[in-house]
Formats: structure tokens, sequence, C-alpha cells
């Protein structure tokens, strides 16, 4: 009898990720040793100090899989693919999974769980889950503790810490990937955040599945089948109650939002929204191929853009060049919003006479002598 119809489809997901950055890292696999007669789960724990031939060890100790069966040995050096784990649902299955199938694409498997100390009892939590993630078999396993600040909001504040701890981690380890758990569900909400926000295509594209080091698997999957699978295999998971806060906007568009939308234009939103996710990302990659190079066009020998030529650019491609300036003079992209790119976009289509334009990070835009100049004040 094969696995949970969930379980499949989620390792399914987290085999096609694997296998392209195996690829990407040229990994090998060598077939593990026999195991000698009456090892418990059917593997030898190989000793590295021990036997210095040894050509492979197990990940972890040598329980059993939660799948029932007998972890397979990954050859020590090989790349380490990291997992970001909360405790929730959505990472630990995806935590399970990549458990259960990196190894047999020559890959080795660890986890970071961070503790944003943002609740009572946060940090034997994450110790909780750091815990439970080396019972699966993960190695190594760090629970990392963070600084959540207050720039951008609560959600952005968090946001930020856990990414610059997850770099971090990667750094530490040279980690090949770090794979994050987000589901379709996520991607519904985060284009319905873009849109609420005014915000621009490669906005409404939503989450990326490959970007620089993160990689996310379960994009085209339900919240639901995480649960599911985790059900079906017995692993605990922990629900995070600012998930239910309606103080936080996203929990806002789960709970009260999208629930809503399904009711009046019935079933099938969140693959709609998902959907349009993917055919926005495809525009948006587009136009920002088509900005960068005319950006290279554009620039002139001081750095600064030429005017004329960038008021013969299409709208869509214009503002993408004069994001991407913005951008390398110093703001931080988080905080460079549509309205700041329409109202540099004047200086192009609007041009008054007007004075320096102060954007985020304490970057100007000035124009001069029929060029645009961006800069960091002081400079």
């Amino acid at each position: 009898m094969g696995p949970h119809p969930a379980v499949a489809a989620i390792r399914l997901a987290v085999r096609r990720t694997l296998a392209d950055l195996a690829t990407e890292a040229g990994t090998t696999f060598t077939a593990p040793a026999r195991a000698p007669h009456g090892r418990p789960g059917g593997a030898a724990l190989v000793n590295a100090g021990a036997n210095a031939g040894a050509a492979t060890t197990l990940i972890g100790n040598a329980h059993r899989h939660p799948s029932g069966l007998p972890r397979t040995p990954a050859a020590p050096g090989s790349p380490l693919v990291l997992v970001a784990v909360s405790g929730g649902a959505d990472s630990m299955a995806l935590a399970t999974a990549t458990a259960f199938e990196a190894p047999k694409l020559g890959l080795r498997v660890g986890a970071v769980t961070v503790d944003h100390g943002l609740q009572a009892g946060s940090a034997e939590r994450a110790a909780q889950v750091a815990e439970r993630l080396r019972s699966l078999g993960l190695d190594p396993v760090e629970a990392v503790p963070v600084r959540v600040g207050r720039q951008g909001g609560p959600e952005a504040a968090a946001r930020d810490a856990r990414y610059a701890a997850l770099d971090a981690a990667a750094e530490r380890h040279q980690a090949l990937a770090v794979l994050l758990g987000h589901t379709r569900d996520d991607q519904a909400e985060t284009v319905l955040l873009g849109l609420a926000r005014g915000s621009g295509s490669r906005s409404l594209a939503g989450m990326p599945a490959h970007k620089g080091r993160y990689r996310r698997p379960l994009l085209e999957l339900d919240r639901a089948a995480t649960r599911q699978a985790c059900t079906a295999q017995a692993i605990p998971v922990w629900d995070d109650p600012h998930n239910c806060d309606p103080a936080y906007t996203r929990s806002r568009v789960r709970h009260e939002v999208l629930p809503v939308l399904e009711k009046h234009l019935g079933g099938g939103v969140v693959e709609a929204l998902a959907r349009t996710a993917r055919l926005f990302r495809d525009d948006a990659d587009a136009l920002d191929q088509w900005a960068a190079l005319a950006e290279r066009d554009l620039r002139t020998g001081e750095g600064a853009l030429d005017v004329p030529k960038l008021a013969e650019l299409p709208p869509a491609v214009r503002r993408r060049v004069l994001r991407r300036a913005a951008l390398r003079a110093g703001c931080p992209a988080g905080d460079l919003f549509a309205r700041h790119l329409e109202t540099v976009d004047l200086l192009v289509t609007g041009w008054r006479g007007q004075g320096p334009l102060h954007l985020p990070g304490g970057v100007e835009a000035t124009r001069r002598c029929g060029t645009l100049v961006f800069r960091r004040q002081g400079d």
C-alpha cells in the first residue's frame, strides 16, 4: 500500500525541486553499503572515526522515517539543503518529505527554526521543534533566536529578521539552498495583499518558486494537503496563534477576506489567485528583462539616466528602469513603493522645474541638464 495521497503529492513536489538542485550541484548518489543482520531499521550506522574508509553515514539516528521505511544513507560531505521550519503543518510536512527524498539524490538535509521572541515560551517551543526535526533525521538543526525590530510594521520586521537568520545559517553551513513551506494559499493571500496596496505587477506576481538560494516546492499545493500529510504520518504540529490574530493583516485576509470571496464568488478563488500570480510573473519577468537592457542604453558616462530616451519608453518599462536606478543608489527594496516611482516618473513626463525628490533610504532623485540623477543624500 502506497503513502497517503497528500504525502505522495508533497514528496513529488519536493523531489522535483531537489532534482533540480542536485543537477545544479552535479551531485551523484553512491548506493549505501548493505546493513549487517540484526541492525534496527535495516541500515548500518557507520562510525566515521572508527572506519575512515566508510563511504556513507546515516542522517541523524537509526530510527525509521515516519513513512515506515528505513532511512537512506547520504554520503558525507554531500551538498546540504536547509529547510526553514516554524513547527506548523506546512513546514513540518516539507521537512518530513525532504528528509525522505533528499538522501536518494545524494543531498544532506538540515533545518533552521527561528525564534522571533514575540510570545511567551517561544524559546522552549523552538527547542521542541528542533528536537522533533532531529528525531526525523535532519542534521544540522538550529534554533536561532532573533531580535525583531519595528521598521515596516511587525509583520515586515519579523520577516526581515527571519530571512536574515536564514541567510546567516545558509552561509554558515554553506547550504546549497533553503526550502520554504509556502503553499498555494499563501500565494493567494500575497496577491490579495498586493491588490489592496495598489502594487504593480511584480507584487501581484506573488512569491517566486525560486529566488536566489530560496526554493518553494509547495506553491502548487494547498494548505490542507500539508495538514493531511502530517496527520497521516503522525507528525505533531504547532499552530501559531499569530496566524489567527486579527491584529495582523495577513491573518485577516486568511480568515475573513478569502472565506467571503469563496462564499460569494464560488469555490476556486485561491487557485485562481495563484494562477493570476503565475501569469503576472511571466509578464513581469519579460518587462524586467526589457528594463535591464533599456537601462544599460540610457546611462550616461556619469551614471545618470538620459531623460529624453527615458520618455520614449512605455510607462511599465520606464518605471522599472527608475526602480532599478533607485535601488542601485541605496533605496531599500521593501520601502520603495509604486507611489514613489510615480512621483519620480513626473520628473520625466511632467517636468515643471520640480526640486529634488526624497526617497526611502536617504536617496535623492534630481533632474539636471536633461538627465536624471539618483544619489544618496550627503554623497
